[in-house]
């Protein structure tokens, strides 16, 4: 008899009323899997974007899909030749498989144990699950394509968000300098997180403003805003400096413009690495929301308005 749990699931893609909480079959733990029952799980924008259907010819996908991406949780079993966890460890992950399918928003998630990391001692498990897709996603956003370097300056659209408020802090445990760009009633949670310098996007021009902080440009512009912050700010962009975005892909951008788009990818060397940052005070994660899965609807309707300042969370 297989085990049972409850999830949240769709059928079809669309709006917020296709996901319904059912008990579904927890998957059979295969080789080099474990099964782990999530304590916490991280709601993103990307969940909602899925659910709608935006990436469907983007992301290999197969109904019913449970959603969401992020997770921390406690193992539970493991199958054959698992054996880098033992049962009861804590971790983490960022769980997103060649095939959407089996997401993080139930109650136990099966996955190959190649996309786990012990979870930060020092943070609850919601702490811990608002870490792997923001956390990832700025670094290998700033580190891997933007080569950010200590000493140099970087722009983030977008700074008091689930990925800017994470690349903030990254940036400056990297020894950089960093402006962050917000409307004004984020601009004190920014500077707790580290930003040298605050820019609202509201009533000025980004670009100009930058450069009154950075009179020489930044040497990166982190984009995780997209719109008119970005094209405002390509102004404060040095000749030679680089432009990483998680939203925009490219389009009618000037060709002159060193650029790369990023769509995070599992990586478990690298969550040893936030998990070392958070353990050492350099990463903390500011969880403004926790849901039920059964409020999974609300949560995700609360990301999709954009104005989530850190992270909500999902308790199954």
């Amino acid at each position: 008899m297989a085990k049972q749990m409850k999830a949240a699931v769709y059928d079809e893609f669309g709006g917020a009323d296709k996901i319904k909480i059912r008990i579904v079959d927890v998957p059979e733990v295969k080789e080099g899997e474990v099964l782990v029952r999530i304590k916490a799980a991280g709601v993103n924008p990307v969940d909602a974007a899925v659910r709608e259907g935006y990436l469907k010819d983007y992301l290999p996908y197969e109904f019913p899909i449970i959603p969401g991406w992020d997770m921390a949780g406690i193992v539970e079993d493991r199958g054959f030749s698992a054996r880098r966890f033992e049962v009861g460890d804590e971790v983490y992950a960022y769980a997103r498989r060649a095939v959407v399918q089996h997401g993080t928003f139930a109650e136990y998630i099966v996955i190959p144990e190649s996309f786990l990391a012990r979870k930060p001692q020092n943070m609850s498990f919601e702490e811990a699950a608002g870490i792997p897709l923001v956390g990832l996603t700025a670094y290998q956003s700033m580190f891997d394509a933007g080569n950010l370097q200590e000493d140099q300056t970087v722009l983030i659209l977008g700074g008091s968000g689930g990925v800017g408020s994470l690349g903030i802090q990254l940036a400056k445990a990297r020894g950089a300098t960093v402006i962050g760009v917000a409307s004004e009633k984020n601009h004190s949670f920014m500077k707790e997180l580290g930003a040298d310098f605050t820019i609202d996007y509201k009533d000025q021009d980004v670009g100009a403003a930058a450069k009154e902080v950075a009179p020489d440009g930044v040497d990166l512009i982190f984009d995780c805003a997209s719109g008119d912050t970005l094209q405002q700010s390509l102004a404060a962009l040095k000749p030679k400096g680089k432009l990483v975005s998680i939203l925009h892909q490219g389009d009618g951008l000037d060709p002159a413009i060193d650029f790369q788009y990023v769509f995070v990818e599992p990586n478990a060397s690298q969550l040893d690495k936030l998990r070392e940052y958070a353990e050492s005070g350099k990463l903390k994660v500011h969880v403004s929301q926790t849901y039920t899965l059964a409020d999974t609807v609300e949560a995700l309707g609360q990301i999709q308005t954009q104005h989530t300042r850190g992270k909500i969370v999902l308790v199954p």
